[in-house]
């Protein structure tokens, strides 16, 4: 949610801040805006809109003469999107400028103390509180007003600040939502994500909690917020640039999509070493692997859904009982997390909000905390115990395709992984499921392939107004993920159900003409499946079928079937996921929405 970009160098700032924003689209926004120091004073351009609003308005920031600034994409949380509203904020007399991402738990608090003091607000944002609070205690020093606002605010901030009478110098400060610095030839930037700075730079310092950064065009200083001086030390970012670039695709999505295989090759390969899976940065032992009791998966959105399937691998392959929970949720039941359990939480960007503060909790309680993200050196990577990396390379769409697939990827590894130290897998069945992992990138390009059957089937729906997928077990995972694919993307109703579930209530909803995609990938579940496609059937809906090859008697209870290849059962969801993630990205093409962005949605939830 939101992004940051500032600059502070030898080269013009404004197409610089304007390039960076441009690579945090992703992140979902409503409004623009830039300040730029020029001379004696601060200019700033400010909308409502997407980016192109703004690069109008500045021409691509030629308009905005200066070589210091901070720009911002704003995603509406205090305030509705307006003008008034965008970032970046001024303070009374337009000398202190700042953007912000996150959210000031006790804004309010600190609005009606400013408002006694006289300062007036012409923004309903939490944000402006900041700027004023920062004039309120400025006396010439900056450091040392920036640590005081610190330790009266509450909630979460990442923050860019120019003073006006400090013209060659910047400021960046973070609690709890994510902050990166870099130097480049001639100056520094800072921005709250990697694709932001990829052209410029590939080294990079993760700023922590409670820190600041002072940066010049040539230096760049750490402090705690108690202003003591902090030594760090940077952190190359090894992805590719024309990762975050579309590559001739026409969207992000359809590029991410055609990316899986590679996704999927890049996090199993470096695991592979002959028949033996070693996870180096894993960093336990074979002792600590046997001594868990218990696994309780932590995540949100796609995430989650990778943790349910993974339910079934884990408790299927290595015997260790798991529970599943939504992050937002895990905080506020007062989880029970005896000796032996280990909590692994998941988030493609390792910045999750709701996540972050899962995985802390457990630490709290005591737990050994696993970290599966995709970002080196993000949050999650740093704070969790241990930590295991999926390689999907910068996703850029809002919607996740790749970074779910190598997710998936990893939790099978570790799953194997376990199973083999605790005894519960032989050599035999070990070598068997490598060999159908390995395969998996090619049979997913042949399916990616098919995309022109798919999108002649999704034609047919554009108009639909709800969609149900059901299935049972791990196809009940995967309804889950083609569901949330459909809804998030096009717009549509759609919903997911354990497909035994439909006669306590749910086949109600089912009338003339309904579409239910039902997921059948595990043969022990086959007969049951068919058995709930026909209850739908006869009361009006058209059936489209997702399940293996060879599977022919689906088409007895199926209106139209689309056929995966086959695999160990506890990999199906990697090729069954294909189809309906094609079928979610042709409704909404037909439809006309934005698929890389999509209304109302941000690519990483920083707040909760």
């Amino acid at each position: 949610m939101c992004g940051i970009v500032g600059y502070i160098g030898n080269r013009q700032a404004a197409p610089i801040l304007l390039d960076g924003l441009s690579k945090l689209e992703y992140r979902g926004y409503d409004s623009a805006g830039i300040a730029v120091h020029s001379v004696d004073k601060i200019n700033m351009v400010k909308s409502k809109g997407r980016l192109k609003v703004l690069e109008e308005l500045t021409h691509n920031g030629s308009t905005l003469n200066g070589t210091v600034g901070i720009g911002h994409t704003r995603w509406a949380t205090h305030g509705s999107p307006s003008d008034q509203n965008a970032h970046p904020h001024f303070n009374k007399n337009n000398s202190i400028v700042i953007v912000h991402n996150g959210i000031i738990e006790n804004y309010l608090k600190l609005k009606k103390k400013l408002e006694k003091k006289g300062y007036e607000f012409i923004s309903e944002t939490d944000t402006e509180v900041i700027v004023h609070l920062l004039d309120y205690y400025y006396s010439g020093n900056p450091l040392q007003a920036v640590t005081k606002i610190m330790h009266r605010m509450e909630g979460s901030y990442a923050l860019g600040i120019i003073f006006s009478d400090h013209p060659n110098e910047l400021y960046a400060v973070r609690k709890d939502s994510p902050l990166i610095v870099g130097k480049t030839e001639g100056g520094n930037v800072v921005a709250s994500d990697v694709p932001a700075v990829l052209k410029y730079t590939r080294n990079v310092y993760f700023v922590e909690n409670e820190e600041i950064v002072r940066m010049t065009r040539d230096e760049m200083e750490f402090f705690t917020v108690d202003e003591e001086p902090i030594e760090k030390t940077s952190v190359e970012i090894e992805w590719d640039i024309n990762a975050a670039e579309k590559g001739g695709y026409e969207h992000f999505m359809l590029k991410e999509m055609y990316e899986q295989p590679k996704a999927i090759t890049d996090t199993f390969s470096p695991r592979l070493k002959g028949q033996d899976i070693v996870i180096e940065e894993l960093n336990m032992s074979d002792q600590d692997i046997k001594s868990i009791e218990k696994i309780m998966i932590v995540a949100c959105g796609s995430a989650y859904h990778a943790g349910v399937t993974s339910k079934y691998v884990f408790e299927g392959l290595a015997k260790i009982p798991v529970e599943v929970d939504l992050a937002s949720e895990f905080r506020y039941r007062n989880p029970l997390l005896r000796e032996g359990t280990l909590v692994i939480v998941i988030s493609q960007s390792g910045e999750t909000a709701d996540t972050l503060a899962a995985l802390r909790e457990a630490k709290e309680l005591g737990s050994r905390v696993l970290g599966i993200v995709n970002v080196v050196g993000s949050s999650i990577a740093r704070e969790a115990d241990n930590v295991m990396y999926t390689w999907a390379g910068p996703e850029i769409a809002v919607a996740t395709t790749k970074a779910y697939s190598a997710q998936l990827i990893a939790l099978y590894l570790l799953a194997m992984k376990f199973a083999c130290v605790r005894g519960e897998l032989t050599d035999h069945e070990l070598a068997a499921m490598v060999e159908d992992l390995k395969a998996l990138p090619a049979q997913v390009e042949m399916l990616l392939n098919n995309k022109n059957k798919i999108q002649r089937f999704a034609n047919r729906y554009l108009a639909a107004k709800d969609v149900f997928f059901i299935g049972r077990g791990i196809d009940y995972a995967i309804s889950l993920e083609g569901s949330l694919k459909l809804k998030e993307i096009s717009y549509i109703h759609s919903e997911a159900y354990a497909a035994g579930e439909l006669k306590h209530g749910t086949i109600s909803l089912i009338e003339e003409g309904t579409l239910v995609a039902s997921v059948l990938t595990q043969k022990q579940l086959y007969k049951k499946m068919i058995s709930n496609m026909v209850e739908v059937r006869t009361r009006g809906a058209f059936v489209l079928a997702v399940t293996n090859e060879g599977n022919v008697e689906v088409e007895r209870a199926a209106d139209y079937v689309i056929y995966i290849p086959e695999t160990n059962k506890y990999f199906a969801n990697s090729l069954a996921i294909i189809p309906l993630q094609l079928f979610g990205y042709y409704i909404a093409i037909g439809r006309g929405c934005d698929v890389d962005k999509p209304r109302n949605l941000a690519k990483s939830v920083t707040v909760e």
